[in-house]
């Protein structure tokens, strides 16, 4: 296995398994857990992605095929997407292209919140694009939620990652991918969900001024 990143939570490894080419995450223990509760956490934690990522395909989310989910080990087996971060791809494509990509990322959240899924993580670091699609990578912090609150968290974040990533193209992607979460959404709920993003911008930015 060859080391692909190490996180908090989970390591995640690129191997061969059965002829094909696949990501493995093994979410790491905690010593300063007891180990028993330790063990049922990363347990509990490594299903419900597992089940989270079944039900975003479902709903017509793009996400890499599971092959084994190993609750002993805490790990997940799961197909290897390749192709291009959308962090990478965004300054490669004219405004056409990025226009495009945009709109289908946003139509895509959409997707999941329709469903009350909320990726809770949702930066372009976890979305690849391969060939005509954009794939949603690593629910290890996704949840069900019919909360406009969870939904404005989501979209913030995925601002956030824009701002601080793509601050010079952040304006123009941010309004391609909500073109895109209307689409699916209706204007009339996509206007509660952005009304909540900026109220909790604002909170964001209030208490960082109080610091």
């Amino acid at each position: 296995m060859k080391l692909l990143s190490k996180g908090a939570e989970a390591d995640l490894y690129i191997a061969e398994w059965y002829g094909r080419k696949v990501v493995i995450k093994r979410r790491i223990s905690k010593v300063y857990r007891n180990p028993c509760l330790d063990l049922r956490l990363r347990a509990s934690r490594t299903v419900r992605e597992a089940e989270n990522m079944h039900e975003a395909k479902k709903a017509s989310v793009p996400t890499p095929i599971i092959y084994l989910v190993d609750k002993e080990s805490t790990t997940l087996i799961m197909e290897y997407i390749d192709g291009l971060r959308v962090k990478e791809a965004l300054g490669m494509l004219d405004n056409s292209q990025k226009e495009k990509l945009c709109e289908q990322i946003g139509m895509k959240v959409g997707m999941l919140h329709s469903t009350s899924l909320i990726h809770g993580d949702l930066t372009t670091s976890n979305m690849i694009v391969c060939g005509d699609k954009v794939f949603f990578i690593d629910f290890g912090l996704s949840f069900h939620s019919h909360s406009d609150e969870d939904k404005g968290v989501d979209l913030h974040l995925l601002k956030r990652a824009l701002d601080s990533t793509h601050y010079k193209e952040s304006r123009d992607c941010l309004k391609y991918i909500l073109q895109g979460y209307r689409e699916v959404s209706g204007e009339s709920y996509t206007s509660k969900i952005l009304k909540k993003m900026k109220e909790i911008e604002y909170r964001g930015r209030y208490f960082s001024g109080r610091t």
